[in-house]
């Protein structure tokens, strides 16, 4: 057998070992794709962070890449503009909070106790957090900037009002709202959540609020008074 036969033996030997072994693990990420990734947290957290102090308007990419620690170049490897990376801001802060809504009330559980709990999830991980700030930024800029008042309506404030609504037509079927007309305006049930995250930023130095508490009374008015044993 020549030296050729035998090394292209040696290689249909090697590939066929190869085929036999088990392919359960997955291929880890190369550390390539691992950089790319934390280049672009640091940009999305950067990016947070010059918003909040300076506004939608007065942020600019250099201050963004300065403070990420990466070259203004790198930005647009993975963002178009400013309004890209605001908009990937909403969508992984806020939308798989929204996500949540979804899911119908546990067995044998209330409507209300459904509501309630997103309600304190809301105040707890918007409204006490740099989220919120996310949601006045928002409110303040939406105005000159309807694209993004636009995406959103369209990826937060659409789905979570469909999810309310099917809650209140629940909770109507079931006997627990007597008021048949809030479907019409879902946005009731959730006033005391976003008024939190106005009202703190704005005011709260002046007067705090307590939400939680301010939540239990207007769930009282909706849906009645709890009974205690």
């Amino acid at each position: 057998m020549t030296a050729l036969k035998a090394a292209n033996r040696r290689r249909g030997e090697a590939k066929a070992a190869a085929a036999t072994l088990p392919k359960a693990f997955p291929k880890p990420p190369s550390n390539r794709a691992t950089r790319a990734a934390e280049r672009r947290q640091a940009i999305i957290d950067a990016a947070l962070d010059e918003f909040i102090a300076r506004g939608f308007t007065a942020t600019r990419l250099d201050d963004v890449a300065k403070r990420a620690g990466v070259a203004k170049g790198t930005i647009y490897l993975h963002f178009k503009d400013k309004e890209s990376m605001f908009e990937e801001l909403i969508r992984t802060a806020l939308v798989p909070l929204i996500g949540r809504l979804h899911a119908p009330p546990p067995t044998g559980g209330s409507v209300r106790d459904a509501v309630e709990s997103f309600a304190r999830t809301f105040i707890q991980e918007v409204a006490a957090t740099r989220r919120g700030d996310i949601v006045r930024l928002i409110v303040a800029e939406g105005p000159r900037f309807p694209s993004i008042a636009d995406f959103y309506y369209r990826e937060v404030v659409s789905r979570g009002l469909a999810a309310m609504r099917a809650l209140i037509d629940l909770a109507i079927a079931r006997g627990e709202i007597q008021q048949k007309d809030l479907a019409r305006f879902p946005q009731i049930i959730v006033a005391p959540a976003i008024i939190e995250v106005i009202w703190q930023s704005l005011l709260g130095r002046h007067a705090p609020l307590d939400a939680t508490e301010m939540l239990r009374v207007h769930l009282d008015l909706i849906f009645g008074e709890r009974r205690t044993a």
